[in-house]
């Protein structure tokens, strides 16, 4: 089988940065989130991470890094940052932000520099798939080179059944 992997901004910073990784394609289903891509490529939603722009009240746009499995506590995160709030970016903004679309929207290769936050646990992961700058496509990867690429806050904020 020959599939064609894009070769993306986040790609190009991936191949810069030296990062082994492994390309993952699969069916994108709209609204399907990481429930679908882990069923897709049979892993632990636990270890598909999700790229999410929020924005403080000032509009300040700022890139969360979440377990598949787990929500993002805005009210910790924003105690954390000492802001008032701290929401979902709309995503024609979060695009905006990014260079992405959302369902595609990979931490590597945005369009405006970020501060990036990234959920504690994740590092004890020995493979996360993170998106790859594309719907319907995540790249492999060992967490220690998200973390020494973007150089993240780590955050204890994450809800849900994983959290």
């Amino acid at each position: 089988m020959s599939e064609k992997f894009p070769v993306t901004p986040a790609i190009r910073v991936l191949r810069q940065h030296k990062v082994t990784f492994t390309e993952h394609l699969y069916y994108y289903e709209d609204k399907g989130g990481t429930t679908v891509s882990a069923r897709e490529l049979g892993v632990d939603e636990h270890a598909v991470i999700k790229t999410l722009i929020m924005e403080d009240e000032r509009r300040q746009p700022l890139v969360v890094l979440m377990h598949g499995d787990c929500e993002v506590s805005t009210k910790n995160l924003a105690r954390f940052l000492n802001v008032k709030t701290i929401s979902p970016c709309a995503p024609e903004v979060a695009g905006k932000h990014s260079g992405y679309l959302v369902g595609g929207t990979s931490p590597f290769g945005t369009k405006k520099g970020m501060p990036v936050y990234l959920e504690r646990s994740i590092l004890v992961l020995e493979k996360i798939y993170i998106n790859g700058g594309k719907r319907g496509f995540l790249v492999g990867m060992n967490p220690l080179d998200v973390q020494r690429i973007l150089q993240p806050v780590l955050v204890d904020v994450a809800t849900g059944k994983g959290g």
